[in-house]
This record gives C-alpha cells, structure tokens and sequence, in this order.
C-alpha cells in the first residue's frame, strides 16, 4: 500500500518528494568540489546522477530511509538534500546525513532542517536513535554536529578505504528524550 511522502514546510522551508525535475540540482550539488569531498558520492554527469534519484525512491520504496528536497517555501530555491537511511526498524535506529549548496551555506538552512528530518524520524518512524557518521576531517560538519545537540561517541579510526587511502569516522548520536 503506498503512503502519501510527507511534505514538512516551514515559514522558511520546504521539505518535498525528489523529482525528475531534481535531477540538475542534485547532479550540481554531488559533483561541486566543495560538497564532494566529505559526501560518499560524487557524479561527473547527468546520466550518471540518475543513481542518486534512484537511491532516494529505493529507499523510500525499500522502507530502508527517506530523503526528502530542501527548498524554499515557494519550491523556487532548490537548497540541497537531507534525510535518514540505513533505516532499522528492529533496532530503532536510522542515519542521518545532509548536503547543501554552498551558496545556502551560513543560512541556518541546515540548522532548520535537521531537526525537522530528525523529529520525523522520532514521531513518525518511531525511531530511539539516530546516528550521524561523519569523516573526522570534516571540521564543518562535525562543528554542525555539535551545534544541533548530537553526542560525540567515538572515532572509528581507520576504519574505510576513500580515494585509496584509509579514513576515519566519528559517530555522533541523538536519542529521542534528548
């Protein structure tokens, strides 16, 4: 049975359903060498991006996440992206992650956006914890992290291979009475 996406709007925010439309945007936002770097993919083409677009209706369709567009109210400025995956319902549990044009940067977008997406996660998936990874050089988002209440746990030093070099992650938490 399908569900209607659930569309969160805030006076400063719209947070919709990816579409085909969408598809310039996000091929702009995981192929600009600011975002890229600390993001776990990058495309170098149009067509290549379409497995973006397919990764966030699987997820949805897969009941594994949700992603959802981040826009201005009136659907006019396409944001970026932001959303939860690795969804377990057993362990109530998901992963959060977020990208954002850098000309959005320094707005408070994110600052807003997250705990829209994570209150979701709480309220409607019934999730206990969710979870951000973050690569340990990214200072900004860890600096974000720290900002929106999330609980620096741990690194996990050297733990994946990036660029075919070793990298470490730092897992940062929220829980839902915190």
């Amino acid at each position: 049975m399908q569900t209607e996406f659930p569309v969160i709007r805030t006076e400063r925010l719209l947070l919709r359903q990816f579409t085909g439309s969408d598809l310039e945007n996000v091929y702009r936002g995981l192929s600009h060498p600011d975002i890229i770097p600390y993001y776990g993919v990058s495309y170098n083409s149009l067509e290549a991006t379409k497995a973006q677009m397919e990764f966030f209706s699987d997820l949805e369709k897969n009941g594994t996440g949700i992603w959802w567009a981040i826009c201005s109210p009136d659907n006019s400025l396409f944001y970026g992206a932001g959303g939860l995956n690795s969804l377990s319902r057993e362990h109530r549990k998901a992963e959060i992650g977020f990208w954002l044009m850098p000309e959005h940067w320094g707005k408070g977008i994110m600052q807003e956006a997250m705990p829209l997406i994570w209150n979701y996660g709480f309220d409607q998936l019934r999730l206990h914890r969710i979870e951000g990874i973050v690569e340990t050089e990214n200072s900004n988002c860890k600096k974000a992290m720290d900002k929106l209440g999330f609980v620096h746990e741990g690194t996990m030093r050297e733990c994946e291979v990036k660029n075919g070099r070793l990298i470490s992650l730092d897992i940062y938490a929220k829980f839902r009475n915190s």
